[in-house]
């Protein structure tokens, strides 16, 4: 046997026993690139009429990645985000399946449309990969649409209705109340549509009517027109990404006085829209003013970094990336299934709020607080962040967290076995 032969063996058999001591202690798949960084793969819209909302959550990754590092990675490791622009449902599931099998990334983080994030979710269950919804809010994709890969860190549309539905309540701003409603026309707006009827009809309220908006539409004079005619007790939204904006901004300028309030929202929307056209009152995730420690310094670290205040969906990425940092060390592993054990036991994170939140194991849905907006009056506006007061936390102190979220009634998700 020649000497080159033999080393070649001797490396063969050295490789071979360290992969099964590795396997003893429970070390990952080598697929998962244990040797090198661990692979994060992160898509979201950058172009668009959702593209302002994924800048923010690019930012974020980014803020996230480098505090982990700092911090000493996952188990030892280095992490790495892959970041590119999802663009459409179909482009998002080609670049999932490359970074999954190209790429071998740990799992898939982000996206904001709802119809991308399904078919990011197909690729996740075909490789059995993980994906962490930080954007989609459609209440298909925690019921009909579930998948076990699949996991949402954003609420779902039930989420917001119940959340802005407690306090137009509140207000008596529900029954026997005439609400005409303005919808994006695509799986996020036709979802949430549902929902809102079944809120409405649940507690005797009525549509005066109901339009269905193309998501490219930027000239909303007719909508505003019909609406003038109409004189609802209440102009609802059902609008998405910088559809809003454009809506409050002619909104403002036709001069319009009813009552606006929207069923989904992110305050990157208030802020490009401005003193004096932002109105309403509005359902948020999460927002900078939250008086909590780890608000406060996600936003001096956010601010500091980008010189402006971070928004819900940056939120959304920064504490995804914080959930699967501290659940790969937990766990002591990247495997999907052995982090999808984790989760579906109830672990617990912090997400900057005044509760812990957790994932429910019936549909994967995360559990946390809620809150509601309203704007204020210009002449209160002092710069060009703080556009708004906001509630307490929902659901209040006192009350589980599921009680803001959809039942197994209104929404049942059944996992392939």
């Amino acid at each position: 046997m020649t000497k080159r032969l033999i080393t070649s063996r001797r490396r063969l058999l050295q490789g071979t026993s360290a992969a099964a001591a590795a396997a003893a202690l429970g070390a990952p798949a080598i697929s998962y690139g244990q040797a090198e960084a661990i692979r994060i793969g992160h898509l979201t819209p950058r172009t668009g009429f959702l593209g302002p909302l994924g800048e923010f959550a690019v930012m974020a990754v980014d803020l996230a990645v480098d505090e982990i590092n700092a911090a000493g990675g996952i188990m030892g490791r280095k992490l790495e985000a892959l970041k590119e622009d999802s663009v459409n449902p179909q482009t998002a599931s080609t670049k999932a399946e490359r970074m999954i099998e190209r790429d071998k990334v740990a799992c898939i983080v982000g996206e904001i449309s709802s119809a991308s994030c399904l078919t990011i979710a197909q690729v996740a269950q075909r490789t059995k990969n993980l994906f962490i919804n930080t954007g989609g809010n459609s209440d298909a994709l925690r019921g009909s649409n579930c998948n076990r890969y699949m996991f949402h860190v954003e609420s779902q549309n039930s989420m917001y209705v119940k959340t802005m539905g407690r306090q137009l309540l509140a207000e008596n701003a529900v029954k026997g109340k005439r609400w005409y409603s303005l919808t994006a026309d695509y799986a996020f707006g036709h979802d949430l549509l549902k929902v809102a009827r079944r809120f409405m009809e649940q507690n005797g309220g009525q549509f005066a009517a109901d339009e269905l908006v193309p998501t490219d539409a930027t000239d909303f004079s007719a909508f505003l027109l019909k609406i003038r005619a109409a004189k609802p007790d209440i102009v609802i939204s059902n609008l998405a990404g910088n559809q809003i904006t454009n809506f409050l901004k002619q909104y403002a300028e036709f001069g319009l006085t009813f009552p606006v309030a929207g069923f989904g929202f992110d305050t990157a929307l208030a802020w490009a829209a401005g003193k004096g056209n932002f109105g309403g009152k509005w359902p948020v995730v999460w927002h900078h003013l939250i008086d909590t420690p780890g608000t406060k310094k996600f936003v001096a670290d956010f601010t500091r970094r980008y010189r402006k205040p971070p928004e819900n969906q940056a939120w959304g990425e920064y504490v995804s990336l914080k959930i699967i940092a501290q659940s790969m060390a937990e766990a002591k592993t990247i495997e999907p299934t052995k982090l999808i054990e984790h989760w579906e036991k109830g672990a617990k994170f912090d997400l900057l709020k005044t509760r812990e939140g957790y994932f429910r194991a019936s549909d994967h849905q995360l559990m946390h607080e809620m809150y509601t907006i309203a704007a204020l009056d210009p002449a209160q506006v002092k710069n060009e962040w703080d556009l708004f007061s906001a509630s307490p936390a929902v659901p209040g102190p006192g009350e589980p967290l599921e009680v803001i979220a959809s039942t197994a009634e209104e929404n049942s998700c059944k996992f392939e076995a």
